[in-house]
């Protein structure tokens, strides 16, 4: 193209990405100049809902957050309660918590992969147009998809915004009948969660490379859902109390969502690649073996490889739900007592599209004084627009409909709020 033929790609509306977005990049001269991934939803005040609540209170307002991932939202907020009160929930009551976190998993995995993120691979516009020619694919994946619905309704009291869980532990306790009932249907899905493995494997990807400093939480011996420390890629190895220290949120002029980075670096990415690079070897057998055969394998460098590494994540978390049930034993009471006391908590865990984190202030009498929440959307802000920056350049020849295609399943990578919306969008190309 002439040297000074400038080129704008402007996707003007972005919704369900944590609110409302926008994407520009131009190019001048078949270099890319600017790029630029905006949120401009007025903000939601969640944090500022929370001031003045009782702790009891912050599980359900916090599981309201998001439609998609209320299990991490519960999960991170209850962590944070407990580190403040010096309660430990562990054994069965723990492990109850992490069925109820595969559930979300594996929901909302089938969701992203067959319904927002396949299509893009495969050549539809939509879930709708690819279940007109393959009807057995999607339903496939709308099969995997209501058992995960399925446990987080009998675990968490319904399939959405669930309302069971409480600062240390439940509120009721599942009854065998009831986990042998999900342990059937995960028996009944756990070759489905097999073949969607090795269907993404198939696919063809864009061939990108990026590194970048991938973060996640781990617990010992286990691929990471509750987290007990923060690790990355470069070396760092946190509690999760320390996250302040170490991480720094920015208000910029293109976005209402604060942006995170490092504070003695730079931005970072937290998701499905980032646990996948970092806890890989504490996948389930299967869940590694599948990964092995697909060609998968640590660190995954390539950010539209993500579908395949979210098929992983979701034949370990059918493994991992399978083997829960088959160890468990129900414990004397659904919660441990605890005297409320004035302090500060942190909690993280893993949503789906990742590291989702909360700190919290009370009084003496459990009464919220201060909210944090730090979503994984607004952490992975600045590593879309890289990977945007890198995209672009790498396809700037590309004519405007397939250049606007792999832009959007850029973003798509990432998140599922993401890429419900990009279907949506509207973009205009200037070539000056």
């Amino acid at each position: 193209m002439p040297s000074d033929n400038v080129r704008t790609v402007e996707v003007g509306y972005l919704t369900r990405v944590e609110g409302e977005g926008a994407m520009k990049v131009v190019a001048r001269g078949g270099k890319v100049q600017d790029v630029e991934f905006s949120i401009f939803e007025p903000p939601r005040f969640f944090e500022a809902f929370l001031r003045g609540r009782h702790h009891s209170e912050a599980p359900d307002i916090t599981a309201r957050i998001c439609g998609i991932c209320p299990v991490a939202y519960q999960m991170s907020a209850v962590h944070a309660m407990e580190h403040a009160f010096g309660v430990t929930v562990d054994g069965a009551l723990r492990d109850l918590r992490r069925l109820l976190y595969c559930g979300e998993w594996i929901e909302s995995h089938a969701l992203h992969i067959y319904l927002l993120h396949a299509p893009d691979f495969l050549g539809y516009e939509s879930g709708i147009t690819l279940a007109k020619d393959h009807p057995d694919v999607v339903t496939m994946g709308l099969r995997i998809k209501k058992v995960g619905n399925e446990i987080v309704r009998v675990l968490g009291g319904r399939e959405i915004h669930p309302v069971n869980v409480k600062v240390g532990g439940w509120y009721r306790l599942p009854t065998r009948k009831e986990l042998d009932h999900l342990a059937t249907e995960l028996d009944r899905i756990r070759d489905d969660a097999l073949a969607t493995v090795k269907l993404v494997a198939t696919f063809p990807m864009p061939d990108v490379t990026r590194s970048v400093e991938w973060v996640s939480t781990r617990y010992p011996d286990e691929y990471p859902m509750l987290g007990k420390t923060v690790v990355s890629t470069a070396g760092m190895n946190i509690p999760v109390d320390e996250w302040n220290d170490w991480f720094i949120e920015e208000h910029v002029k293109r976005s209402n969502a604060l942006h995170s980075r490092i504070k003695t670096r730079a931005n970072y990415e937290v998701g499905p690649t980032a646990r996948f690079n970092l806890n890989a070897d504490l996948l389930s057998p299967g869940a590694a073996a599948a990964a092995h055969d697909a060609g998968l394998s640590a660190p995954c460098t390539n950010p539209f490889r993500s579908i395949v590494v979210r098929a992983v994540e979701l034949l370990h978390a059918v493994d991992e739900a399978l083997a829960i049930i088959d160890h468990y034993r129900a414990p004397a009471a659904p919660a441990i007592a605890f005297t409320e006391k004035a302090g500060e908590g942190c909690g993280a865990s893993e949503a789906p599209r990742g590291t989702l984190f909360h700190r919290y202030r009370l009084d003496a009498r459990g009464i919220l004084t201060d909210a944090q929440i730090v979503p994984p959307t607004a952490q992975n802000q600045l590593s879309i627009e890289e990977d945007l920056r890198l995209v672009l350049q790498a396809h700037i020849e590309e004519p405007d409909d397939k250049l606007r295609i792999v832009l959007e399943q850029s973003i798509r990578n990432y998140d599922p709020c993401i890429s419900c919306a990009t279907h949506f969008l509207h973009l205009e190309v200037d070539r000056g």
